[in-house]
């Protein structure tokens, strides 16, 4: 029986649901998701196995213009999404008229791969507007193909999931067969404790944060962390820690849950609150959290 494995690449605004649309292909929560813009930093690859293929999704950043040196990382990572696809997802939704960045829509408008362009939350518009936004994004992407979805309500998600399958070349699979991800397991405890920051504070604190698992060791009934919460000032260090301390236990509480569930099993979770002035700006803390601290 012929193989099919590549790699497809999910690019779109922010916020336009890539994370719900990358975790419902995976069946995991692999990619945190908020109400809030750039709630992605990584490109985090979500991998699908079946008897004859294998699909290496990738949620990237939301496209953006970059105001500091993190967000240009962030949109490094979507530039490579551009290099290695062999399927390019576009998603946008209801309402939406064009992507942030010009530069990135001329390379989609002029890709030589597949293009499939998702018309996301459908689930809120009607008949007349879908069939308006459709005609719009076949005019501006006419080499791509369109699929209406509700990434949330699985809405057509198994139809697109079908039809990259087929467009994927004959290989065997890049990766063993049953790995999900590429990313460690200390990446998704950061990633579980950052997305109760995006929760539940507001303005600049969840951009201005990054954690950091100092230790991770699992024993046979329990797994023990320590994590570092980094701001880049201390007033925002007091906001994270709350009045007798009781934001910074809810954050605790609420991501201890999640990670009990991500791992099967007690997780005894400890939280620190660190100052690490400027970080988002400093290419060498930047490289050191996984972000290209180095411009090319």
């Amino acid at each position: 029986m012929a193989h099919k494995a590549g790699f497809v690449n999910i690019i779109g605004n922010p916020n336009v649901g890539k994370s719900t649309l990358m975790n419902a292909f995976v069946g995991e929560k692999l990619s945190i998701i908020t109400s809030k813009a750039q709630t992605t930093r990584h490109r985090i690859l979500g991998i699908v196995n079946g008897e004859d293929f294998q699909v290496i999704l990738s949620d990237t950043p939301g496209i953006i213009k970059p105001a500091y040196q993190l967000q240009e990382s962030m949109m490094d990572f979507v530039k490579s999404a551009f290099e290695d696809a062999d399927v390019l997802v576009y998603m946008v939704e209801i309402g939406e008229k064009e992507l942030k960045d010009e530069s990135f829509f001329n390379k989609i408008i002029h890709s030589e791969i597949p293009v499939l362009l998702l018309l996301n939350k459908i689930d809120k518009s009607n008949q007349d507007e879908l069939e308006e936004q459709v005609q719009l994004w076949q005019e501006k992407v006419p080499n791509a193909e369109i699929f209406p979805v509700s990434a949330l309500e699985g809405f057509n998600v198994p139809q697109v999931f079908g039809r990259i399958v087929e467009l994927l070349p004959d290989s065997p699979p890049f990766y063993p067969k049953d790995t999900l991800t590429d990313k460690p397991e200390r990446f998704f405890v950061n990633e579980i404790i950052r997305e109760k920051i995006l929760m539940h504070y507001k303005k600049e604190i969840p951009y201005s944060v990054e954690i950091d698992t100092e230790e991770f060791f699992e024993e046979e009934e329990i797994i023990r962390m320590r994590s570092i919460i980094m701001v880049e000032r201390e007033t925002q260090k007091g906001i994270i820690i709350g009045h007798k301390g009781a934001a910074l236990k809810r954050v605790g509480v609420e991501a201890r849950k999640d990670l009990e569930k991500f791992f099967g099993k007690q997780v005894h979770l400890e939280l620190y609150v660190k100052v690490n002035k400027n970080w988002r700006s400093d290419s060498r803390q930047l490289k050191r959290f996984g972000y290209s601290g180095d411009k090319k």
